[in-house]
C-alpha cells in the first residue's frame, strides 16, 4: 500500500512508520524535527496546515494515518486539500473522548464527552471528540472510509511523554520509587507497537470501515501492580539498593513527585477491548513482558 503518515516522526507515529515501512511504501508530512529517512520512507517537510506542503503530496493513498490532528479543521483541511485520492483515513483519538463518569466499562458505543473542562487536559479532549465528528462528515462528503482508533496510555520504547520513564528514571539514578500509600486508582496501558500493528491491520481493511476502536490490554493496572511490575523487570543489582518511599498522593503533588495515571478510583475510567479483538484479530503484548522491553529501553538512555 502507498501510505501518506501526517506526523510519524514521534513515539506512536516513529513505531508506526517502523513497522509499516518493513512492508509499504511511506509518505510523511511533518515539520522534520526528526528524520526518518534510514527506514526507506519518503519526506515532505511542514505543516500540516501549510497549503504548499500538502500540494506536494501528490499521489493517489491508499492510506492516510493521522496521528497529529488536535484541532477542529485539522481533518476536513487534509481531505480538502490533498489533491490525489485517499482510499482510507484513519485517525488517532483517544479513549478520553467518552463521558466520565459511572462504573461502566466503555465500549466503542458509549456516548462522547460533551462537557468542555478547563486547562490542556480539557482543550485536548475537546479537540479529539470534535475531531472524530469531523471526520465522519469530510469523510462521508467525499465518500472516503474511516476509521478511528482510541488509545488507552500508550507506553513503550520511545515515549517522550513523562510517564513510566520517570519511575524507570527514579529507579536508575536515585534507586528508589513512591509508594502511594492512598492511591486507589485504575488504568490501562497498550504496549505501542500492538498500536501501531492495530492500525495496520485495519488499513484497507473493508471491516474497519466506519468504525471505531478502544486500544488497551488486558490487564488493569494500579500504581502497586505498576511498582511490583517495575521491580519483577528490573535488575537486581538495582532492587538490592532501591527504597520505596511511602508518600500521600497529595504530598506527591506538592512536593511535584510525577503523579501521571489516575490516582483516585473517582478518576478511574476502564475501556472493552473486545471488539478489536473481534473484528481485527487485535492482540496484545504481555503488560509485564512490554515493561521489560520499555525498561531495557530506557536503561539505555539513563544509565548510558
Amino acid at each position: 500500500m502507498k501510505i501518506l503518515v501526517i506526523g510519524g516522526s514521534y513515539f506512536y507515529g516513529r513505531v508506526f512508520v517502523m513497522e509499516a515501512a518493513k512492508e509499504h511504501r511511506l509518505t510523511l508530512l511533518n515539520r522534520g524535527t526528526y528524520s526518518m529517512q534510514e527506514f526507506g520512507v519518503e519526506e515532505i517537510r511542514g505543516d500540516r496546515h501549510d497549503e504548499d506542503a500538502l500540494i506536494q503530496c501528490r499521489e493517489d493513498y491508499d492510506a492516510v494515518v493521522d496521528f497529529c490532528a488536535y484541532e477542529a479543521g485539522d481533518v476536513s483541511q487534509i481531505v480538502r486539500s490533498l489533491p490525489g485520492r485517499i482510499g482510507h483515513y484513519l485517525l488517532i483519538s483517544t479513549v478520553d473522548v467518552y463521558e466520565r463518569g459511572g462504573k461502566t466499562v466503555k465500549t466503542e458505543e458509549h456516548a462522547l464527552e460533551r462537557r468542555v473542562f478547563s486547562g490542556e487536559a480539557g482543550a485536548y479532549i475537546a479537540g479529539k471528540v470534535a475531531l472524530e465528528e469531523e471526520l465522519v462528515r469530510a469523510c462521508g462528503d467525499r465518500k472516503i472510509p474511516w476509521t478511528v482508533f482510541r488509545p488507552a496510555i500508550l507506553y513503550g520504547p520511545y515515549n517522550y511523554a513523562p510517564r513510566e520513564s520517570v519511575y524507570i528514571r527514579m529507579m536508575l539514578q536515585n534507586r528508589a520509587l513512591p509508594n502511594f500509600t492512598d492511591a486507589d486508582g485504575r488504568f490501562q496501558f497498550v504496549y505501542v507497537k500492538d498500536a501501531a500493528q492495530a492500525v495496520l491491520k485495519a488499513a484497507g481493511n473493508k471491516t474497519a470501515y466506519g468504525q471505531a476502536y478502544n486500544l488497551c490490554q488486558d490487564e488493569i493496572v494500579t500504581y502497586d501492580t505498576f511498582f511490583q511490575t517495575l521491580c519483577a523487570v528490573a535488575d537486581r543489582e538495582v532492587l538490592q539498593d532501591l527504597q520505596e518511599i511511602p508518600i500521600t498522593v497529595d504530598d506527591a503533588v506538592a512536593q511535584q513527585v510525577p503523579v501521571p495515571f489516575p490516582a483516585k478510583e473517582a478518576e478511574s475510567e476502564l475501556c472493552s477491548n473486545e471488539k478489536g479483538r473481534r473484528e481485527l484479530g487485535l492482540v496484545y503484548t504481555d503488560f509485564e513482558e512490554g515493561m521489560r522491553r520499555t525498561y531495557n529501553a530506557f536503561q539505555h538512555v539513563y544509565q548510558g
